[in-house]
Order: structure tokens, then C-alpha cells, then sequence
């Protein structure tokens, strides 16, 4: 590979021409979407700089205090929240927003309404912040039917109803992951143009995978099916090599990861969390889809994550996401476990 000519490349694509090139496959399409995409990217990159900035602005008093003028300063999660529902309302459509930070959805005012529902958990694993560790952004989209105004009915859908999801990951680089329904692909933030460029294509997770993730400090609390599969990627029993463990406790972190190497991710339910503890609309349905997407599974214990249906914006679900032979495993072990009760 010739890094020196491939460092100036003049034909990249960026996330916009990507969004462009996909619209113009569907003549009848007006655009909203591709200007909703550009709403959330603005505000990926938004977040991105305070990010960078946010140790340091520690250091100098900056965060979560007062400054000079007597006004206080925004905690990170607090201003990545604010951040993305002002993106997503200026576009002008949008009519519902879900975000992790808020307990109610946000209703759209009337002349700012668009078509498109958006959940969102505008900075995952933001505990994460003070030691550097990757943390994120994740986001799923849903369209309203234009037969009627926008219930809360429109967001508490399956996940298989959702349009597009993504996450934004922001650690050695920015990197933000997509997909509108046709495959995943993968965009780095190049500071020096502020834009992001495609540089994960057609992303696709190997069929199985040679790493396990999963917070081992709460073993004691699992159901059999969950200990089982962590004991038989610890101690196979067909003489293949254990798996190696990566937990990193921040969700998009672990879940790219997974993505790029394969493997598998869990966050079982367990005595201390009986539903688990991953929110449904804005961890478990993007994460879900786009694991789909690139080819591999996710499944609640119960059934497909995609099929659940969510009864209140906040519900949580057990997950197991990633290879598509390693899920299938974790499915094994569940049917088993029903078959024999």
C-alpha cells in the first residue's frame, strides 16, 4: 500500500456524498433524510471537540462548576444531550425525540415537525470520561406514518421497524459507524477537514470470533444458560483454544470491537438486574441492527432483538450480540434450558 500517494487522495468519499450517492437510488426521495444524517453528524462532531477538550477543562475549572461570570458550567453528558436535540430539532424533521438524559420524549413544536423519530443516548459510558476510555454516541430512526399526528406509539416499535442506527465513537480517533438498511459501513473524522471519511466499508463481522465480553463481576448473579457459555469459553470441552476475555464497560467500545474482530458481547439479565441492564430503544435496537446488518446476531434470552417490543421508553433487555455462530451457541444453551423445565 502506498501511504505516501493514499495521504493524497483527492477522490474520498465523505458521509455526505456517501448519504447523496444512497438517496439517488430512490428518485422519489425528497431529501429529509440525508439532511437528518448531516443534523446528526454536526452534532457528532460537536461532541467530539468538547470530548477532546473535557480533561482539560477540568483541569482549568471548566466542568461542573461555576466560571467568572457566575454561570455554571454543563457537565459533558448534560451538554451532548443538549447538543443533539437542538441538531435534531433545527433540522425541522424530526417530531419525536427519546433521549437516555430525559425522562419524557420530546415532542417537536408543530412548525419545526418533520417525519422521522430519533432515540438517541447522546454520551454512553460518560463514567468513562476522567480515564480516557472510549465513549459514545448511539442513535436509531424511525418514520412516522403521515396519516396521523405522532404518538408515542410510533417510537415504541420493534427494532426491525428502524430505518437506520449508529453510533459515533470517540477515542484515539473519531469514528462513526452507520447503517440505512443495506449493509454497515464505517467513517473516521479527518480533524485537518473536519469531515469523515469512509474508511470501513461494507463492515461485515467474521462468523465466529475469538473473543468474549462480558462483566465477570457480576457471575455470581447469572442464570445457568449465561454461566454455562462463559464456562465453555473459558474451558472448551472440544479441544479448541479458550476464548479471550475483553470487557471495556463502555458499550459502543465493546460493541466495535466486536464488529471489527468478531466474537461476542453479553449483558445477561441476572438476580441484581432480572430485565438486564442495556435500555432497549437507544442501546440494544441500534446495536442489535447494525450486528444484523454486518451479517451477525443479537438475541434477549428470549427471542431476536429486533422483534421485542418496548412497553415504556426506558425498558431494559438482557443482550447477547455479535458472530453469528457464537450467538447461535448462546441460543443452544437457552432452548436447552427451556426444553428442560
Amino acid at each position: 500500500m502506498d501511504h505516501e500517494a493514499d495521504a493524497y487522495r483527492t477522490d474520498l468519499m465523505t458521509i455526505t456524498r456517501f448519504v447523496l450517492n444512497e438517496q439517488s437510488k430512490y428518485p422519489e426521495s425528497r431529501g429529509d433524510f440525508s439532511i437528518l444524517l448531516s443534523h446528526i453528524v454536526l452534532g457528532c462532531k460537536f461532541v467530539c471537540t468538547a470530548v477532546n477538550k473535557a480533561g482539560l477543562a477540568k483541569l482549568i475549572g471548566l466542568a461542573g462548576e461555576t466560571n467568572v461570570q457566575g454561570e455554571e458550567q454543563k457537565k459533558l453528558d448534560v451538554l451532548s444531550n443538549e447538543v443533539f436535540v437542538k441538531a435534531l430539532v433545527s433540522s425541522g424533521r424530526t417530531c419525536i425525540l427519546v433521549s437516555e438524559e430525559d425522562e419524557e420524549a420530546n415532542f417537536v413544536e408543530h412548525s419545526k415537525r418533520g417525519r422521522y423519530c430519533v432515540v438517541f443516548d447522546p454520551l454512553d459510558g460518560s463514567s468513562n470520561i476522567d480515564c480516557g476510555v472510549s465513549i459514545g454516541t448511539i442513535f436509531g430512526i424511525y418514520m412516522v406514518k403521515d396519516d396521523h399526528d405522532p404518538t408515542l406509539d410510533d417510537v415504541l416499535q420493534p427494532g426491525k421497524h428502524m430505518l437506520a442506527a449508529g453510533y459515533c465513537m470517540y477515542g484515539s480517533s473519531c469514528t462513526l459507524v452507520l447503517s440505512t438498511g443495506e449493509g454497515v459501513n464505517g467513517f473516521t473524522l479527518d480533524p485537518s477537514l473536519g469531515e469523515f471519511i469512509l474508511t470501513h466499508p461494507d463492515i461485515k463481522i467474521p462468523k465466529k470470533g475469538k473473543i468474549y465480553s462480558v462483566n465477570e463481576g457480576n457471575a455470581k448473579n447469572w442464570d445457568a444458560p449465561t454461566a454455562k457459555y462463559v464456562e465453555k469459553c473459558k474451558f472448551p470441552k472440544d479441544g479448541s483454544s479458550p476464548k479471550s476475555l475483553r470487557y471495556i464497560g463502555s458499550m459502543v467500545a465493546d460493541v466495535h470491537r466486536t464488529l471489527l474482530y468478531g466474537g461476542i458481547f453479553l449483558y445477561p439479565a441476572d438476580k441484581k438486574s432480572p430485565n438486564g441492564k442495556l435500555r432497549v430503544l437507544y442501546e440494544v435496537f441500534p446495536m442489535s441492527f447494525l450486528m444484523e446488518q454486518a451479517g451477525g446476531q443479537a438475541f434477549t434470552g428470549k427471542q431476536r432483538a429486533l422483534e421485542l417490543i418496548p412497553e415504556k421508553i426506558h425498558d431494559r433487555s438482557p443482550i447477547f450480540l455479535g458472530s453469528y455462530d457464537d450467538v447461535e451457541e448462546i441460543k443452544a444453551l437457552y432452548a436447552a434450558e427451556v426444553k428442560g423445565e
